[in-house]
């Protein structure tokens, strides 16, 4: 029967934990992910006890290079875990000991696994978000690209996914970019409260040693050092935050999916998707299925689901620590790795798509999305805009009686609806004048769309 392993908390129990608990409780397989961040971690602890003279600064140097070399065996694939490892914090201490004997037990002097793990969670998530960011700006980048591409095709703007109004193909893609940034914010704001020093703060009422937590937060990077050592070991709002995040954009992802599936259909034919991006069927030879969209979009329901969890698991829980705690980690792996991954896919894909300019072009003025502009006409000339809108429903009404587009009008035809109408009505029944008129901030005018790609740099 193979050795059971003695728990660094074991002194108080007078029997081993059983294996059934063991199986149960063990944290090791997902959060050894974490290895970097708790070497990290410890080493500037270590290094501060060493400067406080709270342990000799000979075993100091002692426990640094042994973390080091345990960072290496991790990152080299050699780390061997023990099926006492409940936690990847535990099996690094363990490792510790083993290379250099009682003194690595020093290590934890001044702090505990709840401040420990926080930290952790903390470096982790700032990492992240970082990388986050600059998968986001890629994203956004990879949409200005497309957008540059075609910066002169006008489409069918929709509301109720009906055709609504005529608008730049670019700016329906800055639309995105715009969401993105918004993301971008949301992330950097993440960032600022994910950057608080949590170690310290012990297993919840600080430490009797003199520790110099300032010097932890200037080694390791943080900008703040936690004000309650309560609230320290028990706060996860920052990875609430950062899953919150996650959702919005995934949301964001998720509608320019949608789009993109709708636009690679058949019946709209707006894009052809890269070969490389798409998959086809098992049994219908003819097919090629937006899948990579498609999973964007149902990642999304991951990501949902992640915030909710985590909200729900703080959500009764009585200060400070609790082990319910444990169950953050997974939930915000995911969301790492699903934001990530989709981020990633729709960068490479976006610059690949091909926009079909004539099916494009045709569908911008179907469905009469230009009848506003009668409208608009109308009004300039002193009728009210409610006469006016009731005026061009009724020009609308013949026309798809008539199964004609409005441009197939002669001026005579429209002043048998309105005498305002004169022969200067003619150049606004077109999708080009209907951009070209939207000059006001945020319109859809070519010289706004150019200002805007301009300020993505591309």
């Amino acid at each position: 029967m193979p050795r059971r392993e003695h728990k660094a908390w074991a002194g108080r129990m007078a029997q081993p934990t059983a294996r059934v608990v063991e199986a149960f409780t063990t944290s090791f397989p997902f959060d050894r992910r974490l290895y970097a961040h708790d070497i990290e971690g410890s080493i500037a602890h270590c290094e501060m006890l060493g400067r406080q003279r709270i342990i000799a600064q000979t075993e100091a140097r002692k426990i640094v290079t042994a973390l080091r070399a345990i960072l290496t065996e991790f990152e080299a694939g050699r780390f061997r875990a023990r099926a006492g490892d409940e936690d990847i914090h535990m099996a690094i201490e363990r490792r510790l000991i083993e290379q250099v004997g009682p003194v690595g037990g020093k290590l934890h002097t001044a702090r505990s696994r709840n401040d420990q793990v926080a930290l952790d969670l903390r470096l982790f998530l700032r990492a992240e978000t970082r990388v986050i960011r600059t998968l986001i700006l890629r994203l956004r980048r990879a949409l200005g690209t497309l957008a540059r591409r075609y910066d002169d095709v006008v489409m069918p703007g929709y509301t109720h996914l009906q055709p609504a109004q005529p608008v730049l193909f670019a700016h329906h893609c800055l639309a995105y970019a715009e969401m993105l940034t918004r993301d971008l914010d949301r992330f950097a704001d993440t960032l600022r409260r994910i950057d608080v020093l949590p170690l310290g703060a012990g297993a919840l009422a600080g430490t009797t040693f003199p520790i110099d937590r300032r010097y932890v937060a200037r080694r390791l990077g943080f900008r703040r050092v936690s004000a309650n050592s309560m609230d320290a070991v028990s706060d996860r709002d920052f990875a609430v935050d950062f899953l919150g995040a996650a959702a919005i954009l995934g949301m964001h992802l998720s509608r320019l999916a949608e789009d993109l599936i709708l636009w690679s259909s058949l019946e709209f034919g707006f894009v052809e998707l890269p070969d490389a991006f798409a998959t086809g069927s098992s049994i219908m030879p003819q097919k090629k299925n937006p899948d990579v969209a498609e999973l964007v979009r149902g990642k999304t329901g991951r990501l949902y689901g992640n915030l909710l969890s985590v909200l729900t698991t703080l959500k009764g829980l009585p200060l400070t620590y609790n082990r319910d705690l444990q169950e953050d980690k997974e939930p915000v792996f995911d969301s790492v790795d699903t934001v990530k991954g989709s981020l990633e896919v729709l960068a490479a894909m976006l610059p690949k798509l091909r926009l079909n300019r004539a099916r494009v072009e045709l569908a911008a003025t179907a469905g009469y999305t230009l009848a506003t502009e009668l409208a608009d006409y109308l009004s300039s000339r002193g009728v009210p805009f409610r006469d006016a809108h009731a005026v061009v429903g009724a020009i609308v009404r013949h026309c798809m009686a008539a199964k004609a587009p409005l441009d197939s009008l002669s001026v005579d035809d429209l002043r048998r609806f309105s005498p305002v109408f004169g022969p200067d009505v003619l150049p606004w029944v077109s999708a080009e004048a209907a951009v070209r008129r939207r000059r006001a901030p945020g319109g859809t005018a070519p010289d706004n769309v150019q200002r805007a790609l301009r300020r993505l740099g591309v």
